[in-house]
């Protein structure tokens, strides 16, 4: 008796698992072809990177909401100050923490950090808001004896949520702006 690896080429498995690899490509082909660039160029022609680069992000309020906006402004200028602003994003954030690990003792051994955000984005020109949204991120954090390991985690939690949140924003924002602007 001898153990092989799998089928060899030309056999009948693999002939219908090429079979399948190529009719979910066909049937996958026409959704694909309607799909715009995400960073290509704008409806106007502009490129997106440059549209992007020029949103205005107003101070948010709090740590979490600080960090929402660095990583946003990160994302769309990579750390500068936006060029010929034509668009303003209002940020609202709310955080919350959720114990998820509460022992009989009523220790608390595990926490989750809710970071929520509205946003809406205005156009400069007219003042008028073109797009609104929420974006949401969860991280998950373990807690510990030493109180300085607990506040580095639900800082180091905070940072993810607050990471996952502006990409949910700024994705939304591009998106739009792609077929929009």
């Amino acid at each position: 008796m001898s153990l092989r690896n799998g089928p060899k080429q030309g056999e009948p498995h693999s002939r219908r698992r090429m079979l399948a690899l190529l009719g979910s490509a066909l049937l996958a082909a026409p959704l694909l072809s309607a799909c715009q660039p995400l960073y290509g160029t704008t409806q106007s022609g502009a490129r997106l990177k440059d549209v992007m680069a020029g949103l205005e992000i107003p101070e948010i309020p709090g740590r979490v909401g600080q960090r929402v906006r660095n990583e946003l402004i990160f994302g769309t200028t990579g750390g500068g100050r936006p060029a010929n602003a034509l668009y303003r994003i209002d940020i609202s954030v709310r955080e919350s923490i959720t114990n998820t690990l509460v022992e009989l003792t009523g220790d608390i051994q595990g926490q989750l950090v809710n970071v929520e955000a509205e946003f809406s984005l205005i156009r400069l020109a007219d003042k008028q808001v073109v797009l609104t949204g929420k974006s949401a991120g969860r991280a998950a954090l373990d807690r510990y004896n030493p109180i300085f390991t607990n506040t580095r985690a639900q800082l180091d939690a905070e940072n993810r949520a607050a990471r996952v949140v502006s990409d949910g924003i700024r994705t939304r924002v591009a998106a739009f702006l792609s077929s929009t602007a």
